[in-house]
C-alpha cells in the first residue's frame, strides 16, 4: 500500500466520519438515513477503497453510535460483508452502473444484521426493523448512484486512488 492510496482512504474515512456527525440523529436510529452510504460506491470503481469505507464506518459508529460496541460488530460487520460480495461481482460485471444496482441492492439486502443488532440492543422487531434500515438504505444508496458516477465522470475514481 502506499503513501497515496492511504491518505485518499484516510480522507475517504474522514468524511464519512464528518458526514455522520454532521446528520447524527438520522445515521443511527431505527429510521437510518446515514447519508455516507453512498461512499460504499467507491468500490464498484476500485477495490482499494474499501479500506477507506470500513475505517469511516468503524470510527464513526465508535464516537457517534448509541448502541456501543456492537455497533462495531455488526456495523462494521455488514459494510465488509457488502463490500466484499460487490467486489466479488464486480469480477463479473464490466458495467459500472450495473455494478452500482448490484451494490444498491446487496447493501439493502445486507441490512438484516443492522436488524439484528438492534432487536437484540433496543429489542426492536426484527422483520420491521430490517424493513425500515434496508428502505433508508435504498434511498441513500439509490442517491449515490447519479452522484457518485457524477463525479467519476469528472475525475477518474478507478485510477484516483492508484495515481
Amino acid at each position: 500500500m502506499n503513501n497515496r492510496m492511504i491518505v485518499r482512504n484516510g480522507i475517504i474515512a474522514a468524511l464519512y466520519i464528518a458526514m455522520c456527525a454532521l446528520i447524527q440523529p438520522l445515521a443511527f436510529q431505527q429510521i437510518q438515513l446515514r447519508i455516507p452510504e453512498m461512499f460504499n460506491h467507491l468500490v464498484v470503481f476500485n477495490k482499494k477503497y474499501f479500506y477507506g469505507i470500513i475505517v469511516g464506518v468503524f470510527l464513526a459508529n465508535l464516537f457517534f453510535s448509541p448502541n456501543g460496541v456492537m455497533d462495531l460488530y455488526f456495523g462494521v460487520g455488514q459494510s465488509a460483508v457488502a463490500l466484499f460480495i460487490t467486489i466479488i461481482t464486480g469480477k463479473f460485471i464490466k458495467n459500472i452502473l450495473a455494478r452500482m444496482v448490484v451494490n444498491t441492492i446487496v447493501f439493502t439486502f445486507t441490512m438484516f444484521l443492522i436488524a439484528w443488532e438492534l432487536n437484540i440492543v433496543a429489542h426492536l422487531p426484527f422483520m420491521e426493523t430490517w424493513a425500515v434500515v434496508a428502505a433508508g438504505e435504498f434511498i441513500v444508496m439509490v442517491i449515490g448512484v447519479p452522484v457518485m458516477y457524477a463525479i467519476h465522470k469528472r475525475i477518474d475514481l478507478e485510477k484516483l486512488i492508484e495515481k
